[in-house]
């Protein structure tokens, strides 16, 4: 006989989205609106850190949502426009190089997802934020969600706007400083970013001095 065969996928080769069921969830509890909240730039050697704060309309969630990291330039920029158009209140915050040298990127990066949520025109009852860590000083009450970008659309949202504008402010850098390539690498530590800091030495205002290779010799880590 034969082995039967299906023409339904398995369900681990299913593509695994992020969706709307954690904001329903709290807001079948009564906390509605509900805010993704995420950060983009812990990573680099230049450049700031920036976070999104983004409440979106229940009746009108995009599809298409996922981990910024997951997506093409091109398709980040697509869900950008449309986050945009149909979120109902967005907000971005960044923290510069300067200011993460004055801490560290961990609290940098926590300040700013604060910052974001308190930008927003629209204030949330709750919040989801990406990661393993509650940004300190809320407004309203929040829950952290490792690799929450692929599980909540909402924070989904929020990685996609802040990932696009900081690739643009790195644009921007890279063509007041176009020999340091910021506009390909967004400040990365690539080969071409590392040899063009070798070559020309580091940029103080948008440089992290703090960061090794930058931070002087016997300097310790924040």
């Amino acid at each position: 006989m034969a082995p039967s065969r299906s023409d339904s996928p398995l369900l681990f080769d299913l593509p695994v989205l992020p969706d709307f069921s954690l904001e329903a969830g709290l807001m079948r509890d009564g906390l509605a609106p509900v805010a993704g909240l995420d950060e983009v730039g812990r990573g680099p050697l230049a450049g700031p850190v920036v976070a999104a704060a983004v409440v979106l309309d229940p009746e009108r969630v995009p599809q298409g949502l996922d981990d910024s990291k997951r997506l093409s330039a091109a398709a980040r920029e697509g869900l950008f426009r449309i986050v945009a158009e149909t979120a109902l209140s967005v907000s971005v915050a960044s923290l510069s190089a300067a200011s993460i040298d004055g801490t560290d990127i961990r609290k940098a990066s926590l300040e700013a997802m604060r910052r974001a949520l308190d930008g927003l025109a629209l204030p949330p009852a709750f919040a989801l934020a990406d990661g393993r860590d509650v940004p300190p000083g809320l407004a309203c009450p929040c829950r952290a969600i490792v690799k929450g970008d692929r599980r909540s659309a909402s924070i989904a949202a929020a990685s996609i706007v802040a990932k696009v504008v900081r690739d643009r402010m790195m644009a921007r850098a890279g063509a007041q400083a176009p020999q340091y390539g910021f506009d390909s690498h967004v400040g990365y530590a690539t080969k071409q970013h590392r040899a063009a800091i070798a070559a020309h030495g580091a940029l103080p205002r948008l440089h992290r001095m703090s960061f090794a290779p930058l931070r002087p010799a016997g300097a310790s880590a924040r």
